[in-house]
């Protein structure tokens, strides 16, 4: 379910699952994190992460581990991976980032997003909450504002407001982001290290409030969340009650 590829410094790292719509399950995410870890001992100099077909990838599959603990713990710690690569990663987004894919594409270092791509939370619409790197990171990149469209309102970025807001670096495809990658790769590589960890050290790693902490996992544990689950393999709308 992962492509691997590479072309002199730059590896080329494709979510290989378009039947799902590139969703995450506990295999894709044990596969990516091999990925990651081949490529660095390889000796790349910048990663591009894609998906095949006209999705980025949906996030993580809902008919699959994604109320499990134990797969949600892989997926924050692939997440974590990611963050701590040493080299420059890519995400080019040629189609829909949503949920966990929308986590991806904040992991990476820049972005490229095809100019009918979108990024999405829809969280709230199913009963689950994401986690408070995946708010601060968010915030970071699109602003408050944004965000809280996009969390609370559950509200899609398209590619040219993505633009203007600074989370996509660049319009373009697949073929874009590896020549971006390709002059990213002559740069001086220990000058590059720095400045990953500055730039990601925006607080989204910042210890979490109790009290935060426990808003979050009350919607994990909540009625709400089985009524989310029910609602979706029954193809009805749900009726939350805040429970």
């Amino acid at each position: 379910m992962i492509v691997s590829s590479s072309t002199g410094p730059v590896t080329t790292i494709e979510l290989a699952r378009p039947q799902k719509r590139n969703a995450l399950n506990e295999e894709l995410v044990e596969q990516l994190s091999a990925a990651f870890t081949a490529a660095v001992d390889s000796g790349s100099r910048v990663i591009v992460l894609t998906g095949q077909g006209e999705v980025f990838s949906a996030g993580a599959d809902l008919s699959g581990p994604v109320y499990d603990k134990d797969f949600l713990d892989k997926l924050v710690g692939l997440l974590q991976q990611i963050e701590a690569t040493p080299i420059p990663v890519i995400a080019a987004l040629n189609g829909a980032a949503l949920g966990a894919g929308l986590q991806l594409a904040m992991v990476a270092d820049l972005r490229v997003m095809d100019p009918g791509a979108l990024a999405g939370i829809p969280a709230a619409k199913i009963g689950v909450a994401v986690d408070e790197w995946t708010i601060r990171r968010l915030v970071s990149l699109v602003g408050a504002g944004m965000a809280r469209g996009m969390l609370m309102g559950c509200d899609p970025l398209t590619a040219d407001r993505a633009y203007d807001l600074g989370f996509a670096n660049r319009i373009g495809d697949l073929t874009d982001a590896q020549h971006w990658a390709t002059t990213i790769a002559e740069f001086a590589p220990l000058t590059l290290a720095h400045y990953k960890l500055v730039l990601t050290g925006d607080g989204a790693r910042d210890e979490v409030p109790e009290e935060r902490l426990a808003a979050m996992m009350a919607a994990w544990n909540s009625e709400d969340l089985q009524e989310g689950r029910a609602a979706r393999e029954q193809k009805r709308a749900p009726e939350f009650t805040g429970r």
